[in-house]
């Protein structure tokens, strides 16, 4: 299916604003508009539209001429295939031992490594985010201080990546994974059984612990929480319920500027500090409740 663009800029917000909302008066009528400012553009406002029909050029220089904007650009992009595209530009991921990597990579994957296959088109946690690559390297960095997870549970799991990380080097012991999205956990099953997994990990629809399996489970010697800064909070009371005396959390999705306020309320639940790691904007803390 072609997707057309068309652009146009002028000097007045006010102005641009209207202009977006007018060429949604037209026919055909655009998928998407925007209004952007532009960066070093001496005060100038971009005014977007896509289109998946050729757009109305004469409707579209009225409206240029009407708001004192420059004449529309308008362009065809080519079809493509934005899913095949994404996996083929999306490279392999090294995060400690784990080597994170779609299929087109599958033939790729060098000896030594811990490998997940996740493919770019599912839920959130490819991989290639910070956030993501902290909890494995944190992973990682317990395992090889000796530490061996016997329970371990990943809280708003996405494609389920961290708890398949646990799962993988720790196969003889239980990994529970849970998300408030029945696509991430739909997700996560797919994945789990396209690396072997079928049957190691058991997934649940859930908010936090909020699910009869998880709490039968607890207390987790290990959890997962690659959330964000205010459901972190949220969850730190219900961390120090269902995690047992000197186990840890890895928690992440957390800006470099929020940790030390992460860290203090997870302070007064118990947990001390074991570990802080950052990568670009993202710090991921590693937590241990008092034994």
């Amino acid at each position: 299916m072609p997707t057309f663009t068309a652009f146009t800029t002028l000097a007045d917000k006010a102005k641009a604003d209207t202009l977006a909302e007018a060429l949604e008066n037209l026919v055909p009528e655009p998928t998407g508009v925007g209004v952007m400012r532009l960066e070093g553009g001496a005060g100038l406002w971009e005014v977007a539209a896509y289109f998946i029909e050729a757009p109305d050029q004469a409707g579209m220089a009225l409206a240029a001429m009407a708001f004192d904007a420059k004449p529309f650009v308008i362009s065809e992009l080519p079809e493509t295939d934005w899913v095949a595209k994404v996996r083929r530009d999306l490279p392999p991921v090294v995060a400690g031992r784990f080597f994170l990597y779609g299929s087109h990579d599958a033939d790729n994957v060098p000896e030594g490594v811990v490998a997940l296959a996740i493919e770019a088109a599912m839920a959130f946690g490819t991989g290639h985010h910070g956030t993501t690559q902290g909890c494995l390297v944190a992973l990682d960095r317990l395992d090889a201080l000796g530490f061996r997870g016997k329970n371990v549970a990943d809280i708003g799991c996405g494609t389920a990546v961290l708890a398949m990380g646990a799962a993988k080097i720790w196969p003889d012991h239980p990994v529970i994974a849970s998300d408030i999205d029945e696509v991430a956990i739909d997700t996560a099953v797919a994945n789990a059984d396209f690396n072997g997994l079928a049957g190691r990990l058991n997934c649940c629809v859930c908010p936090g612990f909020e699910h009869p399996e998880l709490q039968g489970a607890a207390p987790f010697d290990l959890v997962f929480a690659n959330i964000l800064k205010t459901p972190l909070i949220l969850l730190a009371p219900d961390m120090a319920r269902f995690i047992a005396p000197g186990g840890y959390a890895i928690l992440s999705g957390i800006l470099n500027e929020q940790a030390d306020e992460v860290l203090a309320v997870y302070a007064t639940h118990g947990f001390a500090l074991d570990d802080r790691l950052i990568i670009e904007d993202w710090t991921t803390l590693t937590v241990k409740l008092a034994s």
